[in-house]
């Protein structure tokens, strides 16, 4: 495995960051994925701060990946499919602005990236409705408070994480099997 040094950064926000979290956690490639919040103006968020959608800033996850065995283009493919991009400031029954649509990348290259791939996207016409996805470049990532860090891995019988995030991981699993971690 490559050296800590060679990682990079993915940020992301598709929704409720518990979700996304437990989603990428299961990539072979992914080295670490911490939930927090990006996007806003109000300088070191609280969750309650921004569950008040007050704040500017999304529910994201920072994803430290090895780009030798997942690449940043891999993650945005499963990021437009692990949620609906179409939707404004929602995702199923989380609504606010913090559940919204974002891709906050680290440099131009990413920037670059994510740009041809919503092109490509509308061009093949993948969603019915037009992608609503921002794509900001990462000014700054608060990291969420402990108790979101691997939520539902330590919560699973929790109703949210038994309603909303397993049936969605067991359709991610389907889905990329190939792709996931032993």
């Amino acid at each position: 495995m490559n050296k800590k040094s060679d990682s990079q950064t993915a940020v992301f926000g598709s929704g409720c960051f518990w979700c996304a979290e437990a989603i990428f956690r299961q990539l072979r490639g992914v080295e670490s994925v911490t939930p927090g919040y990006a996007g806003g103006y109000t300088s070191d968020p609280t969750y309650q701060q921004v569950c008040t959608g007050t704040t500017g800033h999304a529910e994201v996850v920072r994803i430290q990946f090895d780009p030798a065995t997942i690449t940043y283009a891999d993650l945005l493919e499963i990021f437009w499919q692990i949620h609906d991009p179409t939707t404004p400031n929602r995702q199923g029954n989380d609504v606010g602005s913090q559940y919204r649509s974002i891709v906050l990348p680290m440099n131009q290259e990413q920037e670059q990236i994510a740009q041809k791939m919503v092109q490509k996207l509308k061009e093949q016409k993948v969603f019915p409705s037009p992608i609503v996805t921002e794509i900001v470049p990462l000014k700054e990532f608060y990291p969420a408070e402990k108790y979101h860090e691997n939520y539902y891995f330590l919560n699973e019988e929790q109703p949210y994480c038994q309603l909303v995030i397993s049936p969605k991981l067991q359709k991610f699993r389907k889905k990329y099997q190939d792709r996931l971690s032993s």
